[in-house]
């Protein structure tokens, strides 16, 4: 097995330098001993894999094919060593890590356990609703929700999260509480505004197409999550947002769900890298952290939705 390696290296070298003495030079070894190597993985072979002359080397039909073959198979040997010496080291270093504005609400209670496992990684923390070039902005990560726009990045699955109808106690008790579906057309409503589309966030509260059609009092239109939690604990109307954004506001009393089983919409974050043959250690701890520690609990308050 080790003689037909070195016989398969010492070919490849050969058929890239065109020459003995050229893959002796990149191999540090003699030029006879290349070109025993190669006539052993021939005669291995039984096939002629060089064209010899007293000046020169030359692939054969057969040993164009080989070459390209071997050649992908040493590339993924030097990936496969590259890949274990990655594994094995501590990871450390600096992690740019660009997340959607709210991101800090799901991060941050984790932030301690991370750091303290993984003492050598220096967190920066981009907090955000734009779009981002991850490669162009040099980001090691980047966690967004939605679809996947960019099909060159890796990714992976976080969460998933649900959606919550709430509004503040006060308003209910002003405004009484919406009992169907219908009831919201009469509760003015705090709407959200994509800032990387500029579309309003549809309330997707059931398949009915006659539900979906509802037209809903627009109180107020944000593009910033975080306003949209402080307008509806001040009152101003009926707000639909993620179940993690509300949960705080929920447990102290701040905001009361409403029609909990209507709210059957689950929103999705990823986490995406760049593309490479080899995954830092630093990027790997932080994707496994992640996808294991968040988006693992449910708002106070707010039951599993029900058909």
């Amino acid at each position: 097995m080790t003689d037909n390696l070195s016989g398969v290296i010492a070919f490849v070298k050969t058929a890239e330098a065109l020459s003995f003495v050229g893959a002796a030079r990149a191999l540090g070894v003699s030029a006879s001993a290349v070109g025993k190597n190669v006539a052993k993985l021939e005669a291995s072979l039984n096939v002629r894999l060089l064209h010899r002359s007293t000046r020169k080397v030359g692939l054969t039909a057969e040993g164009q094919l080989f070459y390209e073959r071997c050649r992908k198979i040493l590339d993924d040997l030097h990936d496969a060593r590259a890949m274990l010496s990655h594994a094995i080291q501590a990871p450390r270093g600096k992690l740019r890590v660009s997340l959607p504005t709210i991101g800090y609400r799901f991060l941050f209670p984790h932030m301690l356990a991370f750091r303290q496992t993984y003492p050598e990684i220096e967190l920066e923390l981009d907090f955000n609703d734009h779009l981002v070039d991850v490669i162009e902005e040099g980001f090691d990560v980047v966690i967004r929700s939605g679809g996947l726009a960019d099909s060159s990045l890796m990714a992976r699955k976080l969460g998933p999260f649900r959606f919550v109808l709430c509004a503040s106690p006060a308003y209910l008790r002003e405004h009484g509480r919406p009992v169907t579906l219908a009831d919201l057309e009469r509760h003015p409503c705090l709407r959200y505004r994509f800032a990387t589309t500029g579309k309003i966030m549809d309330w997707t509260l059931s398949a009915n197409p006659a539900i979906t059609a509802l037209r809903l009092p627009t109180a107020l239109t944000l593009n910033n999550m975080e306003a949209m939690l402080s307008a509806a604990v001040d009152g101003h109307g009926i707000a639909y947002m993620p179940d993690f954004l509300a949960r705080e506001a929920l447990a102290q009393g701040q905001l009361d769900t409403v029609l909990e089983g209507h709210c059957e919409d689950e929103g999705q974050f990823w986490a995406l890298w760049p593309s490479s043959r080899h995954l830092s250690p630093k990027i790997r701890v932080f994707v496994d952290f992640a996808a294991a520690r968040l988006f693992t609990t449910r708002p106070t308050g707010s039951p599993p939705a029900t058909r």
